[in-house]
């Protein structure tokens, strides 16, 4: 069936989403769950059987295989609780028709299902009338669900290590596969051929007779090579990508994977033009692989969905993105972390959401992963890990370890986040010779600056909830994009959404840049603090980097100058500016490029 909206809600952090599809599917709006954290799923799984008067009973770690059935069990419990609530819309009577309208007055106005329903209703609103109408023609948004690829630690049982599909990625996706859901998988964070090849052991990822699959493989990748690169290796396994989710590199919220300068307009383009090889050079290849594994191979290529997400702010950035490229779907991330109908955060961190400016919002190398990631300044995590080096203890205790990954100091993985990690650290530093005050400062602040973000990114859905934190502490820790700076204030879902179809304005400001000019800046910002880390003499890998990076936003740039001397109004009134903001990117870049030269 036709998707009831033009946009979705990504994951967002570990917690923040944790439970929204419960909140917005049953008005048809699709969104994805953190895999993450089980331990916060299963605290949450207690909380709703509670508040649904269901039988609990707690799977402990205790118990075999606990993490993947913690999974199962919550998702589950959550694809329940969102039918049951939709179920109830549709069996619609007179005291809950505002219910009904609800879903039907947030839809976009393009909507033929909203145009039909407006016509049924024009005159009188008639229960029986429109009962099995509404039945038979209203969608629930899709729960899907999110594994970061590269967080996949290895797990230990009375000293032993176990079996890899015990790895918490792998235990994710098993969890994920073992339920009775019908949704996308979104695999993010860069390839693991490990943990796809163990996809294939599932058989819910593989196509029916009629070319439907229950799982669906979505990939989030930041250009079109390694989309393509990605979806042969899974192909050549009998999986198909049903989805490429495009994100920007820099222009987003969490973890930032900066691309070789590729900026989102190219890479969508590249998308645009080539979908259609996509489609064939792969199906190809995913034939092949079912026919050897005598499997149902669908008699025509299955389709293929791209959507993006990254910075997307006005109703003018959304439809430009969905048809002038052809996109499925735009994600909207950050501005949804201001409304509670569909997102889970607490009430401190919203309000300091809702002051944040753009000097708030920075990229940083707090996390574990070695990763940039958008953070918030002054967030309550990092206000405990300063006072933790403040008492000269830094570092975590480390209650939660998924991103125990860091094999450097000892045989089995730590999280560079945590006390021992750190103390380790600290004591060879201290035994090295010949720094200078600024270099061991240097060195020091490096070692110290990582945040417990597994224990951070999770811990305001338990505060929300005022549910027991007493092994994670208070602090939050919070991942919006730099677009979060130009939304300044709370709101219900359906403001938000009037915003996203151009029914209203949310943006109070006016000097919001358009999201490809925003993407460009710190793309630009990023460049230049690269070049201000080199130390001479320069070595081949490293002029080769800079070199190809500020090609890419050379090539980038002139796109988009091409693109608005060509395609008169797509933009109303803003041409000129767009134009102007363009050159004078690409007279900063300029000064780079004669700056990389001189390193020669």
């Amino acid at each position: 069936m036709t998707k009831a909206h033009s946009f979705h809600i990504p994951v967002m952090g570990i917690g923040f989403t944790i439970d929204s599809p419960l909140k917005v599917a049953p008005l048809g709006i699709d969104s994805v769950i953190s895999l993450v954290d089980d331990i916060l799923l299963e605290k949450l799984r207690k909380m709703y059987c509670e508040l649904s008067q269901i039988p609990y009973a707690e799977i402990t770690d205790k118990m075999e295989d606990f993490r993947a059935k913690r999974i199962t069990s919550y998702l589950d419990l959550i694809q329940k609780l969102a039918e049951k609530k939709f179920n109830e819309l549709k069996n619609v009577t007179q005291e809950s028709s505002h219910e009904i309208k609800k879903y039907f007055s947030i839809l976009p106005d393009s909507s033929n299902l909203k145009q039909e329903f407006n016509k049924l209703t024009k005159d009188y609103f008639n229960v029986s009338e429109i009962k099995d109408w509404v039945k038979s023609h209203l969608t629930m948004g899709s729960i899907d669900v999110n594994i970061m690829t590269k967080v996949d630690k290895d797990n230990y049982r009375n000293k032993e290590q176990l079996p890899v599909e015990f790895n918490d990625a792998h235990a994710a996706l098993r969890g994920y596969a073992m339920s009775n859901l019908s949704s996308s998988l979104i695999l993010s964070a860069g390839m693991n051929p490990r943990l796809y090849s163990y996809l294939e052991q599932f058989e819910d990822f593989y196509p029916n007779k009629n070319g439907f699959i229950k799982k669906k493989i979505v990939l989030k990748v930041s250009d079109y090579r390694s989309a393509l690169i990605q979806g042969k290796f899974l192909a050549k396994k009998g999986l198909w990508v049903s989805e490429y989710r495009i994100e920007s590199g820099l222009n987003c919220g969490g973890h930032a994977f900066a691309t070789d300068g590729y900026l989102m307009g190219p890479i969508l383009q590249q998308f645009k033009d080539e979908k259609e090889n996509l489609i064939s050079d792969i199906h190809q290849v995913f034939a092949n692989a079912l026919s050897q594994k005598a499997k149902n191979i669908p008699d025509t290529p299955l389709s293929i969905k791209i959507t993006a997400q990254g910075g997307v702010g006005t109703s003018e950035e959304h439809d430009f993105i969905l048809n002038y490229y052809n996109v499925d779907s735009v994600g909207w991330g950050s501005p949804f972390l201001l409304v509670p109908e569909a997102t889970t955060v607490d009430k401190k961190t919203v309000e300091k959401l809702v002051h944040a400016k753009e000097n708030d919002l920075y990229l940083s190398n707090i996390s574990p992963l070695g990763i940039p990631f958008h953070s918030l300044k002054s967030n309550t995590k990092d206000v405990e890990k300063t006072a933790l080096i403040a008492k000269g203890r830094p570092g975590s205790s480390c209650p939660k370890k998924f991103v125990a990954l860091n094999k450097e100091m000892t045989d089995k993985g730590i999280c560079t986040a945590s006390r021992q990690y750190q103390h380790l650290k600290l004591e060879a530093l201290d035994k090295q010779g010949n720094l200078s005050k600024q270099e061991y400062t240097q060195l020091y602040n490096a070692i110290v600056e990582k945040s417990c973000t597994c224990v951070g990114l999770g811990t305001s859905a338990l505060l929300k909830y005022n549910l027991d934190t007493k092994i994670e502490g208070e602090g939050v820790s919070i991942c919006p994009g730099p677009n979060m700076a130009y939304f300044s204030k709370k709101m219900h879902l359906s403001e938000l959404v009037d915003h996203i179809y151009g029914r209203a304005n949310v943006i109070e400001r006016k000097d919001r840049p358009h999201m490809f000019v925003k993407e460009l800046g710190i793309y630009l910002k990023y460049l230049e603090e690269k070049i201000s880390e080199i130390e001479l003499p320069i070595n081949r890998k490293q002029k080769k980097y800079l070199d190809t990076f500020a090609t890419n936003l050379k090539e980038g740039i002139n796109y988009y100058i091409t693109l608005l001397e060509k395609q008169k109004n797509i933009f109303k009134n803003s041409e000129n500016q767009l134009l102007e903001e363009f050159q004078h990117g690409f007279n900063s870049l300029n000064k780079m490029i004669l700056k990389i030269k001189t390193f020669i």
